[in-house]
Order: structure tokens, then C-alpha cells, then sequence
């Protein structure tokens, strides 16, 4: 991740992370980092926000029955969980994200087990519609404790420019 301290007055300073559209060469593997550990309340809050009602998700009997022995976590909540784990490395500085695709699971995740993931940059241009900014494309990557693949996915973000910033024309 990368993160800079402004300097915003007398002894005062701001953080600002993320990379600029120029910041990104295709090749460069991102490591998010920390990991976040998901339990079964994370998965039963998930379920009820977005009204997924398949017992295997929250009900622990049902779930034992299944070839799993155990309740599943959401496959979304994977999917937002490693997304929003690389936003300081790849969409901080996103104007808007432009798609998802390819996603692929792989490995079930069970409650308790331990997210990490990474990113790979697969291309970059600048964007012909809008000066000052550029479109990036990256793999992203999320294992598990075991290091088994549990998620992928290719995104597509529209990322500012480093002479295009938005924080900075707003003093934020």
C-alpha cells in the first residue's frame, strides 16, 4: 500500500493512500495485508443483510448434513472481503470501477478460517475518454490459512491520475 503524509498545517499532517494510475506496471503483485479472519457472525449478518436464506450459511445442523460438515461462508461475502482487502493497494484512488470478471471459487471457506490476498496488474492504458486518468486491470487472488485458493477474479478500475487528484482539489 502506498501512503503519504501531507503536510495540511503548523505541525499537522494527513494521510493519503493509494496509487495513482502512473504507480501501476503490469507484472507488480500487490500483498494485502493484514488477513481477516471470518466467523460465523461476520456470515450470519451477511446472510440477513442480503437476504441469502440457504440454511447451509446459518443453520449448523442442516449444515452438517451436507458434504461440507459444516456451515459455508457466503461465497459474496468472500468476494467483498478480499475486494475491499485491496482497495488501499488498487481502487484508493479509483474514479469508478468498471467490472468484475472471471470470478472463480474454488475452496469452500468455513468460519474461522483466515483470508489473504494478492493482486496481480495486468495491464494498463490511459483512458481515451477521460485525460488524466487510466484503466487498470488486475488478477486478484484470495487464499486461506492452508494457502488453498478460495476466490479469484479479474477487476477493471478507472483510476486517477496523479495530476487529476480528486483529494487534492477538494483539501481533503
Amino acid at each position: 500500500m502506498v501512503v503519504e503524509a501531507v503536510k495540511v498545517g503548523e505541525n499537522r499532517y494527513r494521510e493519503r493512500g493509494g496509487r495513482y494510475f502512473e504507480d501501476f506496471k503490469v507484472g507488480d503483485i500487490y500483498e494485502h495485508r493484514p488477513g481477516r479472519t471470518v466467523t460465523m457472525t461476520d456470515n450470519i449478518w451477511f446472510t440477513t443483510l442480503t437476504m441469502n436464506s440457504h440454511p447451509v450459511h446459518f443453520d449448523a445442523e442442516y449444515a452438517k448434513h451436507t458434504e461440507f460438515g459444516q456451515p459455508l461462508i457466503v461465497s459474496t461475502l468472500t468476494l467483498a472481503i478480499i475486494t475491499g482487502m485491496s482497495v488501499s493497494d488498487i481502487s484508493q484512488k479509483a474514479v469508478a470501477n468498471l467490472g468484475w470478471t472471471d470470478i472463480m471459487l474454488p475452496h469452500p471457506v468455513h468460519p474461522g478460517d483466515t483470508i489473504y490476498a494478492e493482486s496481480e496488474v495486468l495491464s494498463t492504458r490511459p483512458s481515451k475518454s477521460r485525460p488524466g486518468q487510466g484503466i487498470v486491470k488486475v488478477k486478484t487472488t484470495g487464499f486461506n490459512q492452508n494457502k488453498d485458493v478460495i476466490c479469484s477474479y479479474e477487476r477493471t478500475v478507472l483510476v486517477m491520475g496523479r495530476d487529476n487528484d480528486v483529494e487534492e482539489k477538494a483539501g481533503y
